[in-house]
């Protein structure tokens, strides 16, 4: 992976987009979340739109796009808007997927690998633990590296996947970007909540400004909410792209 790049001038406060599919359910909270940091709205961009402003950042929500029908994530990978979003990605705009987000990104190929059905076979919500792999990123710059955080999961095909190959460059690249652990940090068999190769929560692509995970940053980043652990991830958008 290589590394990320931070702008070195003074620019405009960050201009974000929300994707709005059919079935999405963690639009409105993720854009909470933007408004927080940023002082304004998100853009709300459906998923038939076929363009999009200059933006800064792009963010592929959680929810359910299309029912899951299919595969989760396979649907809307083909919508017209992820022409656009791929684009974007190409041209270094910083994508975060997050929980379908992650699905769908990885479905559309802007992410390595696969999310296969729970290990369990069971959905699955609840806190998990998370260890942060690297904070060189505009993701995680207001992280530590190996930090701790507490972050909520809500999914039922979160079994990320890829063959021995592919695995590998991801771990030789530095493309884990968050890893399931217990509350010591230790990635062990039993804080894996879904069966995820290596305990990968999310991950990077190769020029790390596309990120996917599973857990929901955007449902644990006000103290209402019970706990702020998510918030770091959307104030270093905001220091890196402002």
């Amino acid at each position: 992976m290589k590394g990320a790049v931070f702008p070195s001038k003074p620019r405009p406060p960050l201009k974000a987009a929300v994707i709005v599919f059919p079935g999405s359910n963690c639009d409105r909270d993720v854009a909470v979340s933007l408004r927080a940091v940023t002082g304004k709205p998100p853009l709300m961009a459906w998923h038939r739109d076929s363009s999009l402003p200059k933006l800064d950042l792009i963010v592929v929500p959680g929810g359910f796009s299309y029912g899951d029908y299919l595969r989760s994530g396979a649907m809307a990978a083909h919508s017209p808007i992820l022409r656009e979003v791929k684009a974007r990605a190409d041209q270094g705009v910083r994508v975060l997927g997050i929980c379908n987000g992650f699905q769908i990104l990885t479905e559309a190929g802007l992410l390595p690998g696969v999310l296969m059905r729970n290990r369990g076979l069971k959905f699955c919500c609840k806190d998990v633990h998370l260890t942060v792999s690297r904070n060189d990123t505009v993701f995680t710059a207001k992280y530590r590296k190996s930090q701790v955080i507490r972050v909520p999961i809500a999914h039922a095909d979160g079994n990320f996947f890829a063959g021995p190959d592919m695995l590998n460059r991801i771990e030789d690249e530095g493309q884990v970007a968050f890893r399931y652990c217990d509350e010591e940090g230790n990635l062990t068999e039993q804080a894996n909540p879904n069966g995820s190769l290596n305990n990968i929560a999310g991950g990077y692509n190769l020029a790390g400004n596309v990120l996917g995970l599973m857990p929901h940053p955007e449902r644990l980043a006000d103290p209402l909410l019970g706990g702020t652990d998510g918030m770091p991830m959307f104030d270093s958008l905001l220091e890196a792209l402002s």
